[in-house]
Parts: C-alpha cells; sequence; structure tokens
C-alpha cells in the first residue's frame, strides 16, 4: 500500500504536521492507534465534518487503530469562537447530542464482519474521566503544566481577548481539558496521535506538550484544511442553513443535490478530499470536468460518493431515483412518500387548502409563471405537465387519482422547471 502520508498530501487533507519523517517512520513501525474528536455543539455533524473522517479511513484503511471522541465533557463548554461566547447548553441535551452523533459516526468508520486486518473504531466520551476530576485534582494534576502566556497566544483566545466580547475563564480552559484528552487515551488506549481541523492547530499542539511533560512519550498530530467555497461563502451551507449528516435534518435528497449542485471549482476543489477513488480515477473525473462541464462528472462522483457513505445504498438509489422522475426521466410511483417530499421541498412547494385551483393558477400560484396568460399560454405550446404528463387543458382541476403519495402533484414547466403542490386540510 502506499505510504499513507503520501495518499493524505496527494489528496490535500495535510495542512500542518509534527516532525513529519518521525510520524512517517511511527505509522510505518505497525498499527498505530490515532483519535480525533468533536464536540456535540448541535444534535448532528455537518458535512464541515466530513473532512476529517475521511482521514481517520485513510489511516483506517492503512492498518491503523480509529478512536472517535464525542466530548460529552468539552460539549458542556464549548471551544471559544472567535467572535462571541458560546451558549452553554443543558448537561441532559449534550448527553442526547454525543449519543446522536455517534450514531452517525458508525457507517463512516465500521467494518463489514468479512473485513480482514483492519480494526473498527473505538467509541469513548471525555465526560468519562474529565467528570471524575475536583477542580483540585484538576488544577494540580492538569492545570499546572500550561503556562499562561501559551495559552494567551492561541488564535482563538488571542481574537477574543481582543474583542469587545472578550473571554471567560469556563471558555478559556478548553484547551486544557482538550489537551488532557490527549493525555488519557494515550494513557487508557495508547493513542500516540491526534488529527483534527487547522483551526484546531493550538489545542492539538497543546496535547502532545501535555503527554510530554507528564510521561515523557513522543505523541504526533496533523492537521486538515479548512474546506472553502470558491466565491467566499462558508462551505456546507445552503439557503436553508448547514447540511447535516442527519436524514431527518437533511434529507438524504437534499444531501445528494448539495453535492450535485456544487459549482465547477469548488466540485474540483472537493474532489480529492472527499473521494476515495484511486488517483487516476480523480484526475480523469476533474479532466472531464474542465473539458465538458455541463455533464457535472465531478459533482455527480462527490453526490453518489458521499451519499452511499453517510446514508447507505437504498437511500441513494431514492435520491437519484428522485432526480430522474422529477424531470420525467422514471416513473414518480417508483419514489416513497418521504423522498418525494424531500425532493420537492428541496425545489420549491406550495400547500393548497379548500377547493382545488386549476393547472393554469397552480402554475401561478408556484411561481413556475408570472401570469394566468403566461401559464395559459405556456399549456397551449405545450409546455406544461403534472406528474410529467402534459397538459392540454389550463382550466383542468386535478382530480382525486392525480394525487401522489403525501398529498403531492408535480407540477413542471418545460424541461427544468419544478414545483411542488401539497394538499391541506
Amino acid at each position: 500500500m502506499t505510504d499513507v502520508i503520501d495518499e493524505l498530501h496527494r489528496r490535500g487533507l495535510i495542512a500542518q504536521s509534527t516532525d513529519e519523517a518521525a510520524l512517517r517512520e511511527h505509522l510505518a513501525e505497525g498499527s498505530v492507534a490515532f483519535y480525533c474528536g468533536v464536540d456535540p455543539t448541535a444534535p448532528s455533524l455537518h458535512v464541515g465534518h466530513l473532512v476529517q473522517y475521511m482521514v481517520m479511513r485513510a489511516l483506517q484503511r492503512a492498518g491503523h487503530q480509529p478512536v472517535v471522541l464525542v466530548g460529552g465533557a468539552t460539549g458542556l463548554i464549548g471551544d471559544p469562537r472567535p467572535t462571541a461566547e458560546r451558549q452553554l447548553n443543558d448537561p441532559e441535551v449534550v448527553a442526547g447530542w454525543v449519543a446522536s452523533i455517534r450514531s452517525q459516526v458508525a457507517p463512516l468508520l465500521e467494518l463489514p464482519a468479512e473485513t480482514d486486518g483492519l480494526k473498527g473504531p473505538i467509541y469513548v466520551d471525555n465526560l468519562d474521566w474529565t467528570g471524575q476530576l475536583s477542580a483540585i485534582d484538576f488544577l494540580r494534576d492538569v492545570g499546572k503544566h500550561f503556562r499562561v502566556s501559551q495559552m494567551l497566544a492561541k488564535e482563538a483566545v488571542s481574537a477574543r481577548l481582543n474583542s469587545e466580547a472578550g473571554i471567560s475563564y469556563t471558555e478559556f480552559s478548553y484547551q486544557i481539558l482538550q489537551a488532557n484528552d490527549f493525555r488519557e487515551l494515550h494513557q487508557r488506549h495508547g493513542v500516540t496521535l491526534q488529527t483534527g481541523g487547522s483551526d484546531q492547530w493550538g489545542n492539538l499542539t497543546a496535547g502532545i506538550d501535555l503527554v510530554r511533560r507528564t510521561g515523557g512519550a513522543k505523541v504526533h498530530a496533523l492537521s486538515t484544511p479548512l474546506v472553502t467555497k470558491s466565491d467566499g461563502t462558508k462551505f456546507g451551507k445552503t439557503e436553508g442553513g448547514a447540511v447535516w449528516l442527519d436524514p431527518s435534518l437533511t434529507s438524504p435528497y437534499a444531501f445528494f443535490q448539495f453535492w450535485l449542485n456544487a459549482d465547477d471549482a469548488d466540485a474540483r476543489a472537493w474532489l480529492p478530499l472527499y473521494s476515495e477513488r484511486p488517483a487516476e480515477e480523480v484526475a480523469a473525473l476533474i479532466a472531464e470536468s474542465v473539458e465538458r462541464p455541463a455533464a457535472r462528472a465531478a459533482q455527480r462522483a462527490l453526490a453518489e460518493e458521499l451519499t452511499l457513505l453517510v446514508h447507505g445504498p437504498e437511500q441513494l438509489r431514492q435520491a437519484e431515483a428522485a432526480g430522474r422522475a422529477l424531470f420525467g426521466r422514471e416513473d414518480l410511483a417508483s419514489l416513497d412518500a418521504g423522498t418525494l417530499t424531500a425532493a420537492l421541498q428541496e425545489a420549491g412547494s406550495i400547500t393548497v387548502d379548500g377547493e382545488l385551483p386549476t393547472v393554469a393558477q397552480l402554475l401561478q400560484q408556484t411561481g413556475l409563471v408570472s401570469s394566468l396568460s403566461e401559464a395559459r399560454r405556456t399549456v397551449k405550446e405545450g409546455g406544461a405537465y403534472v406528474n410529467n404528463e402534459r397538459v392540454t387543458d389550463g382550466d383542468l382541476v386535478p382530480g382525486e387519482d392525480a394525487w401522489l403519495p403525501g398529498g403531492w402533484l408535480v407540477l413542471r414547466r418545460g424541461r427544468r422547471s419544478i414545483a411542488g403542490v401539497r394538499r391541506g386540510a
């Protein structure tokens, strides 16, 4: 197998590392336990977190032992943001989010039963050891190893100190808690490598320093680059908000569409980060994206690969089928009510109550046309469809048998303009 560090560099997944030559030697000696942590600051991970798990999967495929930390303790505190204090959530809420996030990580790292030689994930919660610490023990055994001058130099802390908001001691102490996680995992599971985002570099190196000070061991860290969009907007955001991994917050169809609708430049930049295809195949997809951008080869590769990874084969099939069915290339009856609902909410929809409008009125109400006269002209020219059937009479009122599962009609103008109509009370 190619050296895993070479693979991570080839994919653009390494921003910083501590003593890379020593890390290569360490990884070559045999199976290494490594960890990445995430704080439960919401009920779900979002697509921005996925880059960390792509690193973990690469290390896992190289024979190393992944340790997944969901921070039930650090989630109660919150990593300092550059601009304002985080809201503190109730312990019961955070505990629920820990369980939810752990279930989302499972399909990313757990292995089929027939997998030989690779190691499944170990799940840990830092509340298990942090919750047992008294304030005196924390200050004597952990806090004494930290120098305030070094803590003040951390980027997020420095930014907050120079802002109007300032920083509380609670958030200031976060880096000590995260550093102690590395020490505990080194002692409990032999962890010698921590991975994380480049914005966590100060916390990663604090952990290395604490392990060295308290036990003399040499451990390592590497960080991933900040993933951005080419237009400067935040990665993983849409008009509807964050793109979550939880299917109840972002449907598999909307998740699929997020990648499929990516800008060409973004898709080409993201493909090496998120695709586990061979390097030659990734290069060919990028070349095709440059030569034939309308084919959206890079976008479709991302959408297919990541929807399969996060949501599984059946949800990928439904997401692909929904795209084909909405535009008349597959039977709408093949979609379940949940997928159809998600697809039409993503496309834009209205709810009608009481007496049902005509097709012409529905075309106007959904915004597919600007006026009733334009609606009738669209029908007359053969450009109006209900459930993929061409409409020839604009005054037609859809019958009872026209409503699809979930109480939907699919309106289409021309080849690509879609809207949903949901029947109310």
